[in-house]
């Protein structure tokens, strides 16, 4: 028969048995109690989330190469090194000269053949000379094909971005729904709850649109 029952973030049960052996005496029993989570601590949990969905959209449309070169035009560049993808800008120093031209110094100078290539394959239309020490990229001014070839990627890139968020509001008003369904919450609660995480969602979506519309004026301005 049980011999104690106590709160432990959750819920623990001791057990104990007179017929079994002094090592099996006692088993513990411990979950997390979902009655545990309110609301509040599921929005502010959707809103942290949404940031850094956010913050993955911005650092992505960063990639996007406009008219002047930046160093974060490489950041999705991926290197076979030594039969590992791995980032470029953990590889080399990349450096801004000029507007108009990038150069990578690798810290493996073995390794500036495999960059090269790997910067020639990549979607940027960039050609890189190599040096057998430092890669050079000039940057060409972008025609209105490789415009609006950016802008699509900007829009992708943004959609991403969108669908993120909007799983994450899906994930909190099923924990929201789960809440009611175990009596932790009444309905008209519930209701709140899913407002707040729709309007929360309805926010993060405009603030994209938002960013996505000025990388694309940055794009398109000559």
């Amino acid at each position: 028969m049980p011999v104690a029952r106590l709160n432990l973030h959750g819920v623990q049960e001791i057990f104990a048995s007179n017929k079994a052996p002094t090592n099996l005496k006692y088993r513990t029993l411990l979950f997390m109690s979902t009655s545990d989570k309110t609301i509040k601590d599921i929005t502010k949990d959707a809103n942290e989330r949404m940031k850094k969905s956010i913050d993955s959209v911005k650092q992505n449309l960063m990639t996007i190469r406009t008219g002047r070169a930046t160093a974060n035009m490489l950041d999705r560049i991926k290197v076979d090194y030594y039969g590992a993808e791995t980032p470029l800008n953990q590889l080399a120093t990349i450096g801004v000269p000029s507007a108009q031209q990038l150069t990578v110094d690798p810290y493996d100078k073995s390794s500036a053949g495999a960059i090269e290539r790997a910067i020639a394959e990549s979607d940027l239309g960039f050609m890189p000379s190599n040096d057998g020490t430092l890669i050079r990229i000039n940057i060409p001014p972008l025609s209105e094909d490789r415009r609006k070839e950016m802008l699509k990627q900007c829009k992708a890139i943004g959609e991403e971005g969108k669908v993120a968020v909007r799983n994450i509001r899906r994930d909190g008003v099923e924990a929201v729904k789960k809440m009611e369904k175990n009596s932790a919450i009444g309905k008209d609660e519930s209701k709140d709850g899913q407002d707040a995480l729709q309007k929360l969602t309805d926010e993060k979506v405009k603030e994209i649109d938002a960013i996505v519309s000025a990388k694309e004026k940055e794009v398109m301005t000559v």
